[in-house]
């Protein structure tokens, strides 16, 4: 079975209904931000916002596109000519997933304040995914991830590694007898 692509089912959805997620960790500069505007402005919005519909509180929650949604919230004009009205598609997947499609959408264009990703890598293994499945979702390296869990500071998000064995001081015995510039060793 052919599966059907998000954006053919665009949706004109009144931005009232619409909210930012919690975990995107993109920022735009203000140059850039009005550079999207004047985009808007000149073509109109040419690529949907990517959401999730939330049947509980009948609302759409931000996958990708939330400076699109940032510029008809701040400027009027854009607003008024839109009729209050942003166009969305909606993909139907669990937060994980979700958050890891913002992140696959965001790493494509631009960088990530590296505070937010930390933190959206300590909730996904909150989630119980693996630093496997965050490497094949999420397009990072083992290092990048460690690093990330270590900006965190959460010892929990190392409680699933094996260490090698660390440096140990030598003996007493025969530290006495070896010079001072070092009494220990690595041990293997």
């Amino acid at each position: 079975m052919m599966r059907k692509s998000p954006v053919y089912s665009v949706t004109a959805v009144p931005i009232e209904k619409i909210k930012p997620n919690t975990y995107n960790p993109n920022t735009v500069a203000p140059p850039e931000m009005r550079l999207l505007y004047d985009s808007i402005k000149a073509d109109g919005y040419t690529m949907p916002v990517v959401c999730y519909y939330d049947k509980e509180d009948d609302s759409y929650i931000i996958v990708d596109g939330f400076h699109r949604y940032r510029i008809m919230l701040e400027y009027p004009d854009i607003y008024e000519r839109e009729h209050g009205l942003l166009p969305v598609s909606v993909i139907n997947k669990p937060l994980d997933h979700r958050m890891a499609s913002t992140i696959r959408h965001n790493r494509a264009r631009g960088s990530h304040d590296v505070d937010l990703m930390s933190n959206i890598v300590r909730e996904l293994h909150e989630l119980g995914r693996s630093d496997a499945w965050i490497s094949k979702h999420l397009g990072m390296d083992k290092d990048e991830i460690l690093r990330l869990k270590q900006i965190t500071g959460l010892a929990a998000l190392f409680k699933d590694i094996n260490f090698g064995m660390a440096w140990r001081p030598a003996d007493t015995d025969k530290s006495d007898k070896a010079d001072d510039k070092g009494t220990g060793h690595f041990s293997p």
